[in-house]
């Protein structure tokens, strides 16, 4: 949530940091052993985990400890086995996990997690702002734990690379949902997603030109589908034809164009996300009332409220619903529907993270060399550093880089 940008409070911390050149090596070549645990997911159908045995692997090999609960891989397909065949030691009981020095998952702990965390650890999850509670803030403030919300991680180009990747994931996977619930097998209309010589090609409505709307447009482009890119951003509109490399039709959110594409296509993706609050709901009620039976919609955007005025929220359990006979596709958490996939792309940047930490001899260190580990520090051993928090809630808010001066 950081900016990222140094106030004039962090030039003079860092003024603060200068240090002799052979004193800074000594750092640098410090390495620190950690010792990570990866307890298993409790929140509702998170099937993703943060590493893969191989990447568990590389962590061993580089003199780490990780330690992980039973069957913490086991919804993305990684059993127990292939983990202890590289090194890591498995446990039954989740208390165990949480004495390691560093605790990865993908969702926030729950209050009775953070009961079990021990003071001054580092914790390394999303934060899921919109869910999030004052007591949540409180209980990492007591155990004094350094937090770090992966949402917020920047990657070299200043991209919030976890965002980015799951974005890929749930544009593309969004596309192929679609494909399922046209067929007969789901009781759709019977078409196959795309075209073949002589059959006019499904036609697929994306709203919104960001990374999810580009990977869907990407995927149904190369599946033969017709394409329409909706966005009230020219840039975005833009960069999407400019990425995609191709042709595609784009507008502008005129609401006749829009009400037109949305009632005569066969599919409807909602990617329209908002800075924060809700997601623009640009899809009335009425409209969806006149598309074609058996049409369907793939509302990505229903973590924020939904680009759809009939959307609901589903689960992967009971993922569709039909209103005005249209399908209604409303799952938040896509990802987990490709939790092995999605594993593999969490790992690919968490590891070197890791590998970062250890090498320069502690979070501490990482923390002040890496802009893009650093934005994504909320609590730094207890103190709140997140503005956007900190006005929700009416707490005290203290600069990061002066804690982190003060605690060297």
């Amino acid at each position: 949530m950081s900016s990222g940008k140094l106030s004039g409070f962090s030039d003079i911390a860092r003024q603060a940091m200068m240090q002799p050149q052979e004193s800074m090596l000594e750092v640098k070549n410090k390495k620190n052993k950690l010792y990570i645990g990866i307890p298993r997911e409790v929140s509702f159908q998170e099937n993703r985990i943060a590493l893969t045995p191989l990447s568990v692997a590389l962590l061993i090999h580089n003199g780490h400890d990780v330690i992980i609960e039973s069957n913490a891989g086991k919804a993305a397909n990684f059993n127990d086995k292939d983990y202890s065949e590289q090194g890591a030691r498995i446990v039954y009981d989740n208390k165990t996990v949480y004495e390691a020095d560093i605790i990865i998952k993908i969702c926030p702990p729950t209050l009775q997690e953070i009961d079990l965390m021990k003071h001054n650890q580092t914790l390394i999850s999303a934060l899921q702002i919109s869910t999030i509670t004052p007591e949540y803030i409180n209980a990492l403030h007591n155990k004094k734990i350094t937090a770090l919300c992966f949402e917020d991680l920047l990657d070299e180009g200043g991209s919030l690379t976890v965002v980015r990747a799951m974005s890929e994931i749930v544009g593309a996977t969004s596309i192929l949902i679609a494909g399922e619930y046209l067929s007969n097998v789901f009781e759709g209309k019977g078409l196959m997603l795309g075209g073949i010589t002589g059959v006019p090609p499904t036609e697929i409505v994306i709203l919104g030109a960001g990374t999810v709307g580009e990977y869907a447009a990407r995927t149904a482009i190369s599946l033969g589908a017709q394409v329409k890119v909706f966005d009230p951003s020219i840039y975005k509109l833009r960069r999407l034809q400019n990425n995609i490399g191709s042709r595609v039709f784009t507008s502008v959110v005129q609401p006749i164009v829009l009400e037109k594409a949305i009632t005569t296509c066969d599919v409807a993706i909602g990617a329209m996300r908002a800075e924060s609050g809700r997601s623009p709901c640009i899809v009335s009620e009425s409209t969806v009332s006149k598309m074609k039976p058996n049409s369907v919609i793939i509302d990505v955007s229903i973590d924020q409220g939904g680009c759809f005025e009939t959307s609901e929220i589903t689960n992967h359990t009971h993922p569709v619903f039909r209103k005005y006979d249209v399908i209604h596709y409303c799952v938040p958490n896509i990802a987990s529907r490709v939790a092995r996939t999605a594993t593999y792309a969490l790992t690919n940047i968490f590891t070197p993270i890791l590998l970062d930490i250890g090498e320069h001899g502690g979070l501490k260190n990482v923390i002040w060399e890496k802009m893009g580990v650093r934005s994504a520090v909320y609590i730094y051993q207890g103190h709140l550093t997140n503005k956007h928090i900190a006005e929700r809630f009416n707490i005290p808010c203290k600069d990061l880089d002066l804690l982190i001066v003060s605690h060297r």
